[in-house]
């Protein structure tokens, strides 16, 4: 199960790194623009408050797309290894009975 969540989670932070960090921010940056748009007026200024509401909705587009990456693959990740380890406790446990019913079929004979 940890095996998974690891891989996961190395899987996440590649995919944040190469594709999340950049679309967060743009993603983030557009939002805040509107925010600034609708708050200040349209058009934004480039005024210090303006500036300051996008900053924050970069950043927070950043962090969304982090902790989407981050915890999604780790999530998918984790269930890959749990059902992996499901799978080979069950063909353990059936191995397990094929030679336990062999052993009673040869002290039969």
């Amino acid at each position: 199960k940890r095996k998974g969540l690891h891989v996961g989670t190395g899987a996440g932070l590649i995919l944040f790194v190469s594709v999340g960090l950049l679309f967060g921010s743009l993603i983030g940056g557009v939002i805040g623009l509107q925010i600034a748009g609708q708050l200040l007026g349209s058009p934004v200024q480039s005024a210090t408050l303006p500036r300051i509401i996008v900053a924050v909705s970069m950043l927070t587009g950043v962090l969304v797309s982090a902790v989407v990456c981050v915890l999604g693959t780790g999530a998918v990740g984790w269930a890959i290894g749990f059902i992996s380890e499901a799978l080979k406790s069950a063909s353990k446990k059936a191995e397990e009975a094929d030679e336990a019913a062999e052993t009673v079929k040869a002290g039969n004979h």
